[in-house]
């Protein structure tokens, strides 16, 4: 591979993590490093290429086949380092500017985009009637690289607009790397009206080369199931331990900020990286959250840690109503979860009376469960997605 101008590469970067432990060598994740490593390459030459030529990035834009080269679909089971590996290939990418996102966030903010341009042109701001067209031009020169994470096709609004939308992207030379748990034919699987989506994976497939990685579960899950996923009391040393789990769950993943937006309302994690976000107790219990809140939480990540976990009496029978409904919501949907408390599960809320005092006793015997290696084995689990 050419060197000049990149400062890393994705392999470079892989063997890194390996020798400071954070990952295990993996030779279908090698195979997958090697693929990011050539597309790094294309578009390092693509960039040398606009250098000498003041017109060649133009014609370039003309249409993303003219590019000389595909962006890459990355399909396969959950926990196999997908987005982890999409991530150090986004960070060492030298093209500007670029976008990293998940995808259903992208397809509501191409939503809200639509809208706004439908009604400026109700107020007659725009004489371009049909939104598609501007809202991806839009899109395009605000990414020529876009790397969507967790890439998937349920909703039938979304299923409707992404030939256009993707068409004009493609035409304006925008690079599209994806990570999905499905291949591109299965997606929108049975969905209404799928016929009509079928010119999309047409497309797709046009302009994006498909990789499977078939990597055995992240070995990260071993981060957890060696330690105490249950941290007690609040100490430097229990604060340490939580520390080293978030270090290795998410190694090789770039902090970012990620917003959830739930009926209007907007909250953040602290800290986010990949699949696993990391919450305060007071973030999560004491504000005026609810089901579709936790379950947003659960949707988007696949391991979540929460921290300063206090004991309870029953003047704070609110927060533990919270807490009840949040640990619930994550063990039903089997999310792997890091808690750091005052006490252990069974003391802490200390009210005697009232309905909270029986269903915290559910909650705690959850808890105890959710640090199982049954329960963290789960194949539902998702770490390094």
């Amino acid at each position: 591979m050419s060197q000049a101008a990149l400062s890393q590469t994705v392999s470079q970067r892989y063997s890194a993590l390996v020798s400071a432990q954070k990952l295990e060598t993996d030779p279908a994740q090698l195979a997958l490093v090697d693929r990011l490593d050539r597309l790094l390459e294309s578009i390092q030459q693509k960039q040398l290429s606009t250098k000498s030529s003041s017109l060649g990035w133009l014609f370039n834009r003309n249409s993303g086949r003219k590019a000389g080269f595909k962006g890459l679909y990355i399909h396969g089971k959950v926990g196999r380092g997908k987005s982890m590996l999409m991530d150090i290939f986004y960070e060492l990418a030298p093209i500007s500017p670029k976008r990293r996102v998940h995808f259903n966030e992208f397809m509501t903010d191409a939503h809200d985009r639509i809208h706004a341009h439908r009604k400026a042109f109700e107020k007659g701001e725009t004489r371009e009637e049909d939104p598609i067209k501007p809202v991806g031009r839009a899109l395009a020169r605000e990414a020529r690289l876009l790397c969507f994470d967790e890439f998937t096709v349920t909703d039938i609004a979304d299923a409707m607009i992404l030939g256009r939308l993707f068409e004009v992207l493609f035409e304006q030379g925008t690079i599209i790397v994806a990570t999905s748990n499905v291949e591109p034919q299965d997606l929108y699987h049975d969905g209404l009206n799928r016929q009509l989506f079928l010119p999309f994976i047409d497309l797709l497939l046009a302009h994006c080369d498909v990789f499977e990685l078939d990597a055995p579960l992240d070995f990260r899950l071993g981060k957890i199931t060696s330690g105490k996923a249950y941290l007690s009391p609040v100490n430097a040393k229990t604060r340490a331990s939580m520390e080293a789990m978030w270090e290795g769950i998410s190694a090789g993943h770039m902090e970012e900020e990620v917003v959830l937006k739930v009926k209007g309302r907007k909250f953040s994690p602290q800290r986010a990286a990949g699949k696993a976000a990391w919450f305060s107790f007071d973030q999560l219990c004491r504000q005026p959250l609810g089901a579709n809140d936790y379950l947003a939480i659960a949707e988007r990540f696949s391991v979540v840690f929460i921290e300063n976990v206090p004991m309870m009496d029953y003047g704070q029978r609110n927060e533990a109503k919270r807490f009840i409904l949040l640990i619930d919501t994550l063990y039903d949907n089997h999310i792997t979860t890091v808690v750091l408390a005052a006490a252990n599960p069974h003391v802490l809320y200390t009210a005697g009376r009232g309905t909270e005092s029986f269903e915290f006793q559910r909650t705690a015997s959850r808890l105890i469960e959710m640090q199982s290696k049954d329960y963290l084995s789960g194949s539902e689990v998702n770490l390094a997605e």
